[in-house]
């Protein structure tokens, strides 16, 4: 039996754009512009128009989430559907009173709402008008709406989040083109992190200004670490992951919790004439206005090699011209979404965070499997076995349990998602959730992952 402290936060996470759906919200997102554009690029041409209903059925699908031992729920504020006005930050009424109902209902329900600021879905108005996070207005419009976020909501939700996820924009949105507005720009890619490592430091900023720390506040970002493993022990792997690591983990990591760009990282980007613009007071902000409080999105190791072509060679600059993708012979997959399963990943973040770190405290604030066409698993009566996914959560709760014994100093696990949520242009072809959705009824079901979960939140523990 591995049992875990007594205020161990056993829940699960969304996001607005992914859960809520598009009723009454005034303003577009990214998403909401790309689907309306290119409804081809999403699977089975499915959009963020419904989703799973959220902003209709948030009653009951909190009643739905508190039935499965939920004690603590991220999902986010849509700046898209809060604010008015995006240069003055006025709000929009209906968004006031949706967000003031459902922080409500969770805390009618005893569960924890957590609540993060931006989930891939900046308003597209401000990515065509001043070219989005490229963009310091932009940051500075961030803050407002942020600030505005702390005011209404701040005497209920406690723990805030100023991104989720933030590489991924860099890389789905300026490198690797699977987020609108699919550009493949190095220069502008890098310009964007430092711009989001900026407009998180901001908020933190702002979150302090107002002393929301001092009524039991705290602020954080959420960052998907996918720890680097080189393909072997020679210099050219080991360099490889190293630069990797830097790119993909520490751009964002170190600047949250240590204040301060990897210096290696800095010099590399700058050799390359590809570094960011900065300011000396920019730097100095960042550097005070660290977070408080790490979420840690978990879903699979990142294996490299050394690349097959001279990092010097000719070309436009991507960061990945210093490392390949190494599959390495033998994985474990989740073959339906392509993604390697190792748990252990989760206790070699613990240890680093324990050492290198600070010790931060730290959440697993997603971690997942996505099956698809799930309904294969459906027994008679309608419910999911997903055995599947028992084991997937089960594997990694021990890992983080082992890290906790050895001292890390996380709080809590989150798996993605409560309920079969949209996931962007992969729609509903993955379903990740602990109660399944049946898109076009938007009846909802608990798996049989839910109510096993339900018995480890009760008890607090994992039995061998």
């Amino acid at each position: 039996m591995k049992t875990f402290k007594e205020d161990f936060w056993w829940g699960a996470a969304t996001s607005g754009p992914q859960s809520e759906g598009r009723f009454n919200k005034k303003h577009a997102n990214m998403f909401d512009h790309w689907y309306e554009i290119e409804p081809q690029d999403f699977y089975d041409q499915v959009g963020p128009d419904v989703t799973s209903n959220f902003y209709n059925s948030f009653k009951e699908d909190i009643a739905m989430m508190k039935k499965i031992g939920l004690n603590s729920v991220r999902t986010s504020i849509q700046w898209t559907r809060l604010i008015d006005d995006f240069e003055t930050g006025t709000v929009d009424e209906d968004g006031v009173r949706f967000y003031n109902e459902v922080i409500d209902a969770f805390l009618e329900a005893g569960i924890r709402p957590v609540m993060n600021l931006h989930h891939f879905d900046l308003p597209v108005e401000l990515y065509h008008k001043y070219g989005g996070w490229e963009s310091k207005h932009v940051v500075d419009l961030y803050v407002k709406f942020a600030e505005k976020c702390f005011e209404l909501f701040g005497d209920r939700v406690k723990d805030w989040f100023t991104h989720n996820e933030p590489i991924v924009v860099v890389e789905g949105e300026y490198l690797h083109q699977f987020h609108y507005p699919k550009i493949v720009d190095g220069k502008k890619a890098v310009q964007v992190a430092y711009n989001l490592n900026l407009a998180s430091a901001k908020a933190v900023q702002a979150f302090r200004r107002l002393g929301l720390q001092n009524e039991g506040g705290r602020i954080g970002i959420i960052l998907n670490l996918t720890p680097t493993y080189p393909r072997s022990e020679n210099a050219e792997d080991l360099a490889a992951a190293n630069i990797a690591e830097l790119f993909n983990n520490r751009m964002f990591l170190d600047t949250a919790v240590l204040g301060e760009f990897p210096k290696e990282l800095v010099e590399l980007l700058q050799k390359d004439g590809v570094l960011w613009e900065s300011t000396p007071e920019e730097l100095v902000l960042i550097k005070e206005n660290t977070i408080d409080v790490l979420g840690v999105n978990f879903y699979h190791p990142n294996r490299v090699k050394a690349p097959d072509v001279a990092p010097n060679s000719v070309g436009a600059w991507l960061p990945n011209r210093y490392f390949d993708e190494y599959n390495m012979p033998g994985r474990r997959m989740n073959i339906d979404r392509g993604w390697e399963i190792y748990p252990k990943a989760l206790y070699d973040i613990a240890i680093n965070i324990r050492d290198n770190y600070n010790n931060i405290p730290w959440f697993v604030s997603e971690n997942g499997m996505g099956i698809s066409g799930e309904e294969r698993f459906m027994d008679e009566s309608g419910v999911v076995q997903d055995d599947y996914r028992i084991d997937f959560i089960r594997e990694h709760l021990e890992w983080v349990h082992q890290g906790i014994e050895e001292g890390s100093n996380c709080f809590g696990y989150h798996l993605w998602t409560p309920i079969d949520c949209w996931s962007w242009a992969n729609a509903y072809k993955n379903r990740y959730g602990f109660i399944s959705t049946n898109i076009h009824t938007q009846i909802k079901t608990i798996k049989k992952s839910g109510h096993w979960f339900k018995q480890v939140a009760e008890t607090n523990s994992l039995s061998d």
